[in-house]
């Protein structure tokens, strides 16, 4: 299986700068990277061969470039033949969206073409973010939010151009659309390109990553807005839903406390925990129905689940209306069993879609 990352982000982010530095720097990985020409700056004209009207391209650094001039399960099918027939040789693939596109749709091939399901294995989304621009972007543009939601990894470009509380209200802002994606501040003269290689954002593993410090923000934001301690001694099941999740440790974490500014975003996240086991039968019913219905507004969803009358992690994961689940690791002797679920969504109902899970407890 050929391991595939999906770079996405919006005009002027970066995403050409990175590809440079992939098809250029002697790195001694062989990566293919298919380029959509409707990109805002064509890299054929710098860096390839000029006079070339061949669809893929080598470089001198072992990579190769080709670019879109039609169907994405094409192209990709023509690299795997390419390959099998010894007559190119690479390790991955990387694949630029243009900066208007929505990933969705690209991640999807993925899932749906089975010869390609059969040949590639999709590892991760990787979101470049303007800190310049960021926040006008994500006001006016649907798709920036979508870029956001669905990414694995978040990247901040051009940090240097803005004060660190600007860097700071991006931050919360992208942890409240996106808490199960990393965020990390980048320069693409020095980052390591292999950062952005095996993530295994799409496998499905019994570890769900939510940005500890999600947690804490929002502690913090709730103290302002109502002037009071939030209490710790609640049943679980009852947070208070404005903020996401709560933090069940009770620990200062010691952060700085900002009033970060409020965005009122389409796409947002929530989390779902619970000690009590999962009704199986109950939840696969419940989760059916609400892909059918919301399906096109989740972005990306995932879990690990504590199920009745099952020894082990159920895990599951999907985009849009594909979800696959599996059995995980067994639960240990020393592990408190519970159930967490990230939602990342475009104008969810999230009362209705926790009320529901919460009615799928055993």
């Amino acid at each position: 299986m050929i391991p595939v990352t999906i770079l996405t982000g919006f005009l002027g982010s970066g995403k050409t700068t990175l590809l440079k530095r992939i098809l250029n720097e002697k790195h001694g990985m062989k990566i293919a990277v298919i380029e959509n020409e409707f990109g805002e700056e064509n890299i054929d004209n710098e860096i390839l061969v000029q006079d070339s009207n061949e669809q893929i391209i080598q470089m001198s650094n072992g990579c190769i470039c080709c670019t879109i001039r039609g169907d994405l399960a094409r192209v990709l099918s023509d690299l795997a033949a390419k390959k099998t027939a010894g007559e190119l040789d690479f390790e991955r693939v990387v694949i630029e969206t243009t900066g208007l596109a929505n990933p969705g749709p690209v991640a999807q091939t993925f899932f749906m073409d089975n010869e390609i399901a059969d040949e590639f294995l999709l590892d991760a989304i990787i979101t470049l973010v303007d800190a310049k621009h960021a926040n006008h972007q994500l006001d006016e543009h649907e798709v920036v939010q979508r870029q956001v939601g669905f990414a694995d990894r978040l990247f901040v470009t051009k940090s240097d151009l803005v004060d660190e509380a600007t860097l700071d209200d991006l931050r919360h802002r992208l942890l409240h659309m996106n808490p199960r994606a990393a965020i990390k501040v980048v320069n693409f003269g020095e980052a390591d390109i292999k950062e952005i290689f095996d993530l295994r954002g799409f496998n499905l593993n019994s570890k769900l990553e939510i940005d500890p410090d999600f947690l804490a923000e929002d502690e913090h934001a709730h103290d302002h807005a109502h002037d009071h301690d939030h209490g710790h001694d609640h049943d679980h099941a009852n947070c208070d839903h404005d903020h996401g999740q709560c933090d069940h440790e009770g620990h200062d974490h010691g952060h700085a406390h900002h009033h970060h500014a409020h965005h009122d975003d389409k796409i947002k996240s929530f989390v779902f925990r619970s000690d009590r086991p999962f009704d199986p039968n109950k939840l696969e019913d419940f989760l059916g129905g609400i892909l059918q219905i919301y399906g096109e507004r989740l972005l990306r969803y995932k879990g690990v689940l504590y199920m009745k009358g099952v020894d082990r992690k159920v895990v599951f994961q999907g985009v849009h209306q594909m979800m696959g689940s599996d059995l995980a690791a067994k639960w240990q002797p020393v592990e408190k069993k519970n159930s967490k679920m990230v939602f990342i969504g475009i104008e969810l109902p999230q009362d209705l879609i926790e009320d529901g899970l919460s009615a799928c407890l055993a």
